[in-house]
């Protein structure tokens, strides 16, 4: 009779949890909609988006070298009790007799247009570009990140919601089967022992369903708040991706791919180009600078002077000769960063190799677990129905019944979650080959 009671609560728990589910904004929720919307409210790629934008404006900042620099001087300046000593041709000396100044004015406009550096400029830019088109490779890159991250949330979340599904088919079949079992022990065909031994294991799986809802409740707020959902949102994964097509191609394909795709292999070698025109510009340090000047100089000075339309042009030549010192350090510090990037990306080739062979692997793994876990639940499924029979025709104990129960259950959980890993598994191959985006 308590066992009866149990059963209506189960279902009357579930009945409440189902209005409780239907109050909730519900959505079904596709492999690909989840990943066109994590890639739309990603707070990385908006970091990403920002870093091009800082590297494009580096680029103009690199190109405005080319343009003039104007500047304008101009100030007032208040003078006290200066002595002013003026000479003259007729009169070699004229002590104390001068004007007395007390204030001046001054204003200057230079103009300067740089006509030759030594190629640092040129080099500045060419650099600043090279940075550019790596960062721009950085974003693309988190992009496959991004998608692989969703790919992971997603299929997190549908394992979470297929146990869920299957330990309450399971526990639903437990509850009706002690129902039966508190009948056979009342007429005195079954004994107390077995009966609390069935009880038990339903009792196990209740808790496994209280763990298999929580993890897909905690499954569930992870992709709204990467989706950028309402955290209440109830989401309904779409099994539909579990039976895509999938045609592998050979492992040195996939190696071939990588080397050639990856874009932080491609954003390397762009960091490999400008550190190698950063030589360059350290050696053009050597070189004076020469530049197109232009000028404009207004003056008044009370009582003693006024200069107006004072206008000059000319050609103004700047060399620092601390550049004949200071030079070879900035060009063995240029060299070394260009080692640097070249020992990275050998490293990075390494690793790419690596991890390409690692994904490959464990693609071919997931699929022979598939096989297995297949037969395992035929394999289960029969046993139980064997065993079924023969505790019906007191052939076996209950605890061999119960084992086949869990094993049952056990087969179809595995068989579930190693077709999403697959699944898992070769987006993680083309993420390491750089194509899971395309």
């Amino acid at each position: 009779m308590n066992n009866n009671w149990k059963f209506l609560a189960f279902i009357s728990l579930m009945l409440s949890a189902q209005l409780h589910v239907a109050a909730q904004q519900s959505r079904n929720l596709s492999l690909e909609e989840a990943i066109s919307l994590s890639l739309q409210n990603s707070k990385n790629l908006r970091m990403a988006d920002a870093k091009i934008i800082e590297a494009v404006s580096l680029v103009q900042e690199a190109r405005d070298r080319q343009l003039p620099d104007f500047k304008l001087t101009g100030s007032y300046l208040r003078l006290n009790s200066a002595n002013v000593d003026l000479k003259t041709a007729n009169d070699s000396s004229s002590k104390g007799g001068g004007p007395k100044i007390s204030q001046a004015v001054y204003g200057m406009a230079n103009l300067s247009l740089p006509l030759y550096a030594g190629g640092r400029i040129k080099y500045g830019i060419e650099s600043a570009k090279y940075l550019e088109q790596a960062t721009r490779l950085d974003a693309d890159n988190d992009k496959e990140a991004v998608i692989y991250n969703a790919s992971s949330a997603f299929i997190n979340l549908y394992k979470a919601s297929q146990a869920v599904g299957i330990v309450k088919e399971n526990l639903r079949s437990s509850l009706s089967r002690d129902s039966n079992f508190i009948n056979l022990e009342k007429n005195g065909i079954l004994a107390r022992n077995d009966l609390l031994k069935a009880q038990l294991q339903s009792a196990n799986i209740e808790l496994s369903l209280l763990d298999a809802e929580n993890n897909f409740n905690l499954a569930m707020v992870n992709m709204n708040l990467m989706l950028g959902l309402p955290e209440n949102t109830l989401l309904s994964p779409d099994t539909s991706f579990t039976r895509q097509e999938i045609n592998l191609q050979n492992f040195s394909d996939y190696e071939t791919l990588a080397l050639q795709k990856r874009k932080d292999i491609q954003a390397t070698a762009f960091r490999k180009n400008a550190a190698t025109t950063a030589i360059k510009s350290a050696r053009a340090e050597a070189y004076p600078t020469i530049a197109l000047t232009g000028g404009y100089v207004a003056a008044y000075i009370p009582k003693l002077l006024t200069i107006t339309n004072a206008i000059n042009i000319g050609v103004g030549v700047q060399y620092n000769l601390a550049s004949l010192w200071k030079t070879n350090t900035k060009l063995q510090q240029a060299k070394a960063r260009l080692l640097q990037v070249s020992a990275g990306e050998e490293m990075l080739n390494d690793a790419v190799r690596l991890e390409v062979n690692k994904d490959y692997q464990q693609f071919l793994l997931t699929q022979k677990k598939i096989e297995v876990y297949d037969k395992a639940v035929a394999q289960a499924t029969e046993n139980y129905r064997i065993t079924n029979n023969k505790y019906n025709n007191s052939l076996v104990t209950i605890t061999d019944l119960l084992e086949a129960d869990v094993a049952l259950l056990q087969a179809r959980l595995n068989s579930s979650f190693a077709k999403a890993d697959a699944v898992l598994a070769y987006n993680k191959l083309l993420q390491s080959t750089g194509t899971l985006s395309k």
